[in-house]
Order: C-alpha cells, then structure tokens, then sequence
C-alpha cells in the first residue's frame, strides 16, 4: 500500500522552484503536497520536525499514517479528503500521531489543487502543533469546571450570578438551603425579592447595584426573606463582574446567613451588661458587708464574757460567710462565660489546700452537726495550681454535702493518687441522687430538691464553678450516686506534679504591730470598725472620710501603710493616691486599694495605676494581716 510515487511531471512543473524553497525554510508548521489519493509527495523541514519523518521515510506513503488507529478505522482521513474535494477547503483540529508513536494535538488544513481545468491534481496539507494551546486550554476548562462545581457544592453561602438588571441567571446549593428557592423557581426572578418590603420601599436593591457598579463592590449586612417569608440576618457581598474591554456584563453576589453569630453577639452583649450590674452589685453588697465582718473581727478579737452573746457573734460569722461566697459565686459565674478566671499556678500540697478548704467549711458543717472524716496518705501529693481556686473546689463540695445530708450526718473527705492523678474523694450518707440528674447537677443554676431537714438555699452555681475550675486545672469533676437516700459521692482528679522535691512548709508571718496605718474610706462605719481592727493588732491608726482629709492627715501623721477606697464621692482613690504622692515622703508610703470592687480588671487597673495591694471588701482577717506583713518587708519605714 505505502508505495513511492512519482508525481505527475506536469503538476511538479505548477510548482515555482523559490516558493519550494520558502515552503521548506518554514519550521513552525509542517506543510506538504499529497496526490490525489492521499500519498505524500511533499516534505517540508516544518513537517520534519514536527512528524519525526525524513523525507526519504515518508514520501510515497499515505498520509493515515499520521492519524490514530480509532481515526483510521473510522475513515476519517479519507473523509477529510472527500471534504476538501468538494468545499475546496477543510479545516479540522485533533490527535494526530509522531514517527515516535506519541501524539499531538493538532490543527489541520487541507486544501484541494486543481489545474485550469478544474481538474485535482492533489492537495496541500498545512499541520501546525496546538498541544501547548490544548493543555493551557484543558487547564483552564478543568479549573473552570472545579470552579463551577466548587460554586455547586458550596452550602454555606448563597453564590448566585445577577445580570446587569438584577435578574438571577444562576443558583447554587448554598442559596437554596439558605434563600429556600430552587433554581428552577427564582432563576428569572428579580433579586430585589430577597429584601424585605421596607427595604425595596427604600429603593436599596437597585442602590446597591448603582454602588457596586461605581465602586466595583458593595458589603452590607441586613435582614433578608426567605422563600417561606421568614427573616434571616445577613451579610451580602455585591461585585461588578465585567467583560475584557470594561464593559458590565453582571453581578456576583455572595450572601451568608449570620443570624447565629448575631444571636451571639446579642447574648454576648447581654452577658457583658449582666456583669458589669453584677459587678457593681457585688461593689455594692460588699460596701455594708465590710464593716459588719469588721465588727465580727472586732468582737472575735475582744473577750466576751456572756455566752449569749458569743453564739449571736458565731451566727453572724457564719451567715456573713455565706453571704460573701454567694457574691463571689455570683462574679465567678460572669468571669467563667467570658473567659476572664485566670489561674494563678503554683507547687502545692494538697493536704494543705484540703485543710484550708476545711476551716473554710467547718462553720456549715458543725452547724449541722456533722460528722467530718478526713482521709490523707502519708506522703505528700503535689499538684501544679491555683491554690485559691482549689481550696474554692474543695469547699463547695464540702457545702453542697453538708447542704444535702440531714443533721447529725457522715461526710467523708479523702486524698488519693493514682497512674498520676490526684483524687479529692467528698462522699457522704446523705440524701443521694437521682441518676438521671447525675449531670444535670453541673448546669448552671440547676439544684436537686431539698431533703428532708435541709435549710440551706443557694443559687445553683457552686458544682458548675467547681466543675469548670477543676477542668481548667486539667481535671474532671464527677459524681455518683446510687439513688435517693443511699448518699452521693463527687471526686476531683488533677493531675499530679512529677519531677518535684518536697516543699518546705513556709512558716506564718506574725501579726504586724507597731506600724502608723491611715485608713480612707467614705463609708464611716466601714473606716471606724477597720481602724478598730488594726489598732486592736498593736497598729497606730488613723481614718479620714475623703480625700481631701485623706491629704491632710498624712501630711500630720506620715503612715507607713495607707488603706483607701475607690469609689469615693468628689476626689475618688485614684486621684487621692495621686495627690498623697505630691507630699513629702509620701512616695515611700505602701498605699493598698482597700474596694467593693473585686474582678481581675479591677485588680489590673490599680496595679496598672501603681497601687501596692488590693483587698476586696468585706476583708477578711488572714488577707489583712498578709497584706501588712508584706507592707513591713517592703516598705521602708519613713522618718
């Protein structure tokens, strides 16, 4: 079949010696003569290169050789030729096939020769090399069509084209689960139906049209309607989309449904006004409770003699006690929903967090006349924590126990470590729990139904703080049960400080005495019974309403430690402390912010202002002493 072929000697004679010369020089495209039944007689350098051919290999064979077998077997060559005999001109792109065997894509041309009679003399065959062009091509369909389908599956957001108008012309997923039509039923449809009645009443669908077509982008966040009517909250992003010469052919239009971060938001707000009245609540139960728990210090330090008396100053001890831990309570509940409790992390022994915790409780727990247990190893166990947060754990196990076990009844506190965890066991044989409830206990604001004797009420949050304190730590905090009446059982696991020697035991400062302290404060029975209680711990003292008397006191009495409250009416502590500091000596003074105000932004706001300490009213007699024994080590004392 491939045979060599002379051609026609007249048909070489058509051909102009310079034009053969010109057509071989080309190398871009590979351009030869085939005869009439489509044998190559013609082989140009382009042709060479591109096919792999020499001239002596090809010519005389029919040109299918350059076509796949499908083709082939298909009788596409020779229908191109039949083509181009009867149009005069073919033109076709395809796989085409190398000497090698690999393949190319290729664009074809084939043109029909005649003589001047219209007789075919053969054809003319121009080949050029398209395969950079179809791959840049097939790269750009496929990330065409990732693109599309990327756009498709999106659910999230509604991705929808507009025209120039406003007129949907496509639909994604996202904006059927979002919007609720199909494509079917808003494609055609104007966008302006997305709005509600008051904003097309507006004219704002067209606005932002005019806005996006101006600027090249409008982002607006509003409500939106559903297909079924309902409002969602949205943020809506509207691009200019235009053609190569600028011309505006469309709109993009992207719109997320924000309506749960809106409603976040919302309780986020509402939870930041909750906390700052629950803040200034706290300030304003502390101001009367710190001279009453002044008073009970006054009266624990004073010998009275009646037994009447003494137990109506134990009441008040106790009562107070609870009362403050519910205000705390209170602010820690706000601080935990806002991230705000930072640990304060250090080496600790737990027994001495445990004994601690127990003082704490004790109050509660002999007032209902319970039996306390306590269950330690012999060695000691040391956790890496908070040793204030810790210690609140403990204590509101301890409470909630002596809370729900009727009086005269057997609480149980014990210590073990295990595979490098520490568990802090609180059990008791009081009135149990139902195991449904066994989680429902931690909820916030959640409490189990009073038993039989129980007297004490509460606010629901002492488990959901202990629960939350213990995971920070890297803790859990569960509890068991097996049914009413039969006790319940809560333990604590933290995990175990390794690599640690045993901490010595640091000895208790002793009462500070001899020191000149100037408490300030506008609450006068707050002053008058904290004065009393510093100059009954062998200090000399003395008190001033306001800041202005504050001054003038210091200048005549020169303290070594200045107790001052904040929030005081015409100059308030900050401008006092700022004003003391302009007297003489003054700067050496330990100056403590002595505040209802008690939050971690508090205590950072009067370091930042260069306060020494900070005590939270009503103080307690332990802090007051720490604070003025670290007032004597730091504070030299002024001449």
């Amino acid at each position: 079949m491939d045979r060599p072929i002379n051609p026609p000697q007249p048909f070489d004679a058509v051909l102009d010696r310079r034009l053969q010369l010109l057509i071989d020089a080309v190398t871009d495209y590979g351009i030869f003569v085939l005869d009439p039944h489509g044998h190559i007689v013609s082989w140009n350098t382009g042709a060479q290169r591109l096919k792999g051919y020499q001239r002596h290999e090809i010519l005389g064979r029919h040109f299918s050789i350059f076509y796949p077998p499908e083709s082939v077997a298909a009788g596409w060559p020779q229908e191109e030729l039949r083509r181009a005999e009867q149009l005069g001109r073919f033109e076709d792109e395809g796989w085409r096939i190398r000497q090698d065997g690999t393949r190319f894509w290729a664009n074809v041309v084939i043109t029909a020769l005649r003589d001047a009679d219209g007789t075919l003399q053969g054809f003319a065959k121009i080949t050029r090399d398209l395969t950079e062009r179809r791959m840049q091509e097939e790269k750009l369909r496929q990330s065409e069509q990732r693109q599309r389908l990327l756009v498709e599956s999106v659910r999230d957001y509604a991705i929808f084209m507009l025209d120039a108008e406003g007129y949907v012309r496509t639909w994604n997923r996202g904006a059927q689960a979002i919007k609720g039509y199909t494509a079917d039923e808003i494609i055609g449809r104007h966008f302006s139906e997305f709005y509600t009645p008051d904003d097309r009443q507006a004219g704002k669908p067209s606005r932002e049209l005019v806005e996006a077509r101006e600027f090249g982008r409008v982002e607006d966040e509003g409500w939106r309607v559903r297909k079924d009517g309902s409002l969602f909250w949205a943020n809506v992003v509207i691009t200019a989309v235009r053609d190569t010469a600028g011309a505006l052919v469309g709109f993009a239009k992207v719109t997320r449904d924000m309506s749960e971060r809106r409603r976040l938001e919302e309780l986020e707000r509402s939870s930041r006004r909750m906390n700052e009245f629950l803040a200034m609540l706290a300030h304003e139960l502390r101001n009367p409770l710190a001279p009453i728990r002044n008073a009970v210090t006054i009266m624990q330090l004073e010998s009275l003699q009646s037994p009447v008396l003494r137990n109506c100053r134990d009441v008040i001890d106790r009562q107070l006690t609870h009362v403050t831990r519910l205000v705390d309570d209170l602010l820690d509940v706000g601080r935990l929903t806002t991230g705000k409790i930072k640990l304060r992390r250090e080496l600790l022994r737990l027994a001495e967090v445990i004994t601690r915790s127990v003082e704490m409780a004790r109050p509660m727990i002999e007032s209902r006349r319970h039996r306390l247990s306590i269950e330690l190893p012999s060695y000691p166990v040391y956790v890496n924590g908070d040793s204030v947060r810790l210690s609140q754990v403990v204590q509101n196990l301890l409470v909630n126990s002596a809370k729900y076990t009727p009086e005269g009844g057997d609480i149980v506190l014990a210590l073990e470590e295990a595979e490098g965890f520490a568990s802090i066991i609180v059990s008791d044989n009081g009135r149990g729990i139902e195991p449904e409830h066994l989680e429902r206990i931690f909820e916030l604001f959640m409490q189990a139904e009073a038993g039989v004797g129980s007297t004490e009420s509460g606010l629901g949050i002492g488990l959901t703080l202990a629960r939350s304190l213990v995971e920070m730590h890297g803790g859990s905090l569960s509890a068991y049960s097996a049914g009413i009446g039969k006790g319940s059982r809560f333990t604590a696991r933290l995990p175990v400080a390794t690599g640690v020697e045993t901490q010595k035991a640091r000895a208790e400062g002793p009462k500070v005495t001899g020191m000149r302290v100037l408490v300030v404060d506008d609450n006068r029975d707050s002053a008058d019974s904290a004065t009393d209680i510093i100059r009954l711990l062998g200090n000399q003292v003395e008190c001033a309403y306001d800041g202005a008397a504050a001054v003038d006191v210091a200048r005549r009495f020169r303290p070594q430690v200045i107790l001052l409250d904040l929030a005081m009416p015409g100059i308030d502590g900050f401008e006092t402390r700022r004003q003391l500091l302009l007297e003489p000596g003054m700067d050496s003074a330990y100056m403590v912010a002595m505040t209802g105000f008690g939050n971690e932004d508090d205590k950072r706001r009067t370091r930042a202002s260069g306060f020494d300490g900070h005590l939270t009213k009503p103080v307690e007699l332990d802090a007051l002493i720490s604070l003025l024994n670290e007032a004597r080590e730091r504070s030299p004392v002024p001449q």
